[in-house]
């Protein structure tokens, strides 16, 4: 059984200035969610914010010391976190360096998501029934993770095998929270399709193909990517037994995502990089 209105309930999506996140704030704020967008550039998050009737919290997810200033602003203006969407993300052509000192795709993807959500435990504990959704990707089944190489030292870099294993860490993340959490709180990944969307910012290439006619027609708007985002949100949390869902279709993960002893060695690993709390 789906509800019909969020009314009540505090929402955090990150991601959110546009793309995905932004069509997805605006339809959680429609349903009655109080939302709070969280986005890297300024002025399309405010502007986002504006129009939703919600708060605008400006972070980029490349600086753990804007994530931990983004959770401090959050635990102490609000009283409980209902849904918190992990959405920020992006794809780098070559190899980055973000200033705290690891391969940006995979920070951006994969690590702040998690010291956020680490560092907004208490305040997810404090919801009736909280939910982490996890923006990934069909990707990550081909997504090769070793938690003591997260950033990718020991190997040649390559654009999709960072983004494939980043998707594939959100997957794993999302399963070892609801091996870690209490019944109150329940975590999903999911994929949005191709959407048309700022992710691939980075490649004039990717988005030019995707603005083309065929590429249109083979691709999703940001709305249609939204679309299983509300569906999850919506859907009674009894009813929420996958951890992955293709679009709106639940999906039995693929190896190595299931496996207890890698999410228990990522969530190490992530702890010690993070320096988070949880």
């Amino acid at each position: 059984m789906a509800v019909e209105t969020l009314d009540g309930l505090t929402a955090v999506v990150t991601g959110a200035s546009s793309g995905v996140g932004a069509a997805a704030a605006r339809k959680m704020a429609a349903m009655g969610a109080s939302v709070v967008v969280v986005g890297r550039e300024v002025t399309r998050t405010r502007a986002v914010a504006d129009e939703v009737g919600g708060t605008a919290l400006p972070a980029d997810f490349a600086r753990f010391s804007e994530v931990r200033e983004l959770a401090q602003h959050l635990n102490s203006r609000l009283p409980r976190i209902d849904i918190l969407v992990n959405n920020a993300g992006v794809v780098s052509p070559q190899r980055e360096t973000t200033p705290d000192g690891h391969e940006l795709t995979v920070q951006v993807n994969f690590l702040s998501s998690f010291l956020l959500t680490s560092l907004l435990w208490e305040k997810l504990l404090k919801a009736p029934s909280a939910l982490v959704i996890n923006t990934s990707s069909s990707l990550y089944r081909f997504g090769r993770l070793d938690p003591d190489d997260l950033d990718m030292n020991r190997s040649r870099y390559g654009q999709m095998r960072s983004y494939n294993a980043s998707k594939l860490a959100s997957v794993v993340h999302a399963a070892e929270i609801n091996r870690r959490a209490p019944d109150t709180v329940t975590a999903v990944a999911f994929h949005p399709g191709t959407v048309r969307s700022g992710l691939d910012r980075n490649s004039a290439l990717v988005t030019a193909v995707k603005a083309s006619w065929i590429g249109r027609r083979l691709t999703q708007s940001p709305e249609e990517g939204a679309e299983p985002i509300i569906g999850i949100t919506t859907t009674d949390r009894s009813r929420l037994r996958n951890v992955f869902y293709n679009r709106l279709e639940p999906e039995p993960l693929r190896a190595p995502a299931a496996d207890p002893d890698l999410g228990a060695r990522l969530w190490q690993r992530a702890h010690e990089l993070t320096h988070a709390s949880t």
